[in-house]
């Protein structure tokens, strides 16, 4: 065994084993407080991380959203979206998202298990949904949602010496996230907290 499949394997016994259950509205702490509280349920979604199997080794698949899209324009991200009412569930949103993003074969993806929900400042609830994929063709993106595809390999997502911090203001506040840079791409806020949220799961570890 690799000491890549032996870190995935360790990953996938400390996942869910099933979508946690949505907490109620009430009982949810956001990444960071918004200026007016929201008059409205969070919306559920669902992103893909998925584990790519390569020759060199696994990377995890991440997008640089298009900059024509009215949210977060430009930013990157892991597939996703919101979690629609003909979705089975958060495995069923995410792996049919990154279809559309990318091009990704459901048939090539591995359902690992679920981490727990993450509660954003723009009122989304994500499920993170963690796989491994072995590709049949290259990944594509979708130009209406995505500029490009890249990959980061997992033994730098696995690193701590891989992450910095983002400091951010909005709506007055002021605010903090993780960073990663790599490859002319920089990686931050939800998908950057939620990436180091995976690889504090593999070390047993709390993100700082």
């Amino acid at each position: 065994m690799s000491v890549d499949d032996a870190i995935i394997d360790r990953i996938a016994s400390r996942l869910l084993s099933a979508p946690p259950a949505l907490a109620e509205a009430r009982n949810l702490v956001p990444d960071w407080t918004p200026p007016q509280p929201f008059d409205r349920p969070p919306v559920a979604a669902a992103v893909l991380i998925a584990i790519v199997a390569r020759p060199e080794g696994h990377t995890v698949l991440y997008t640089e959203r298009s900059p024509d899209l009215r949210s977060h324009s430009g930013q990157v991200a892991f597939p996703g979206g919101k979690i629609d009412p003909e979705d089975v569930d958060a495995a069923d949103a995410a792996l049919r998202e990154a279809h559309e993003e990318v091009g990704m074969e459901r048939a090539d993806a591995t359902v690992l298990g679920y981490m727990p929900t993450y509660y954003t400042g723009t009122n989304y609830l994500i499920t993170p949904v963690v796989a491994t994929v072995t590709p049949s063709r290259p990944f594509v993106p979708n130009p209406g949602e995505v500029h490009s595809v890249f990959e980061v390999p997992l033994a730098r997502i696995l690193s701590a010496a891989s992450y910095g911090h983002f400091r951010f203001e909005r709506g007055g506040q002021r605010g903090q996230t993780w960073q990663i840079d790599h490859d002319g791409h920089r990686i931050w806020g939800i998908t950057a907290n939620l990436t180091r949220l995976f690889r504090d799961l593999a070390y047993d570890e709390a993100a700082a």
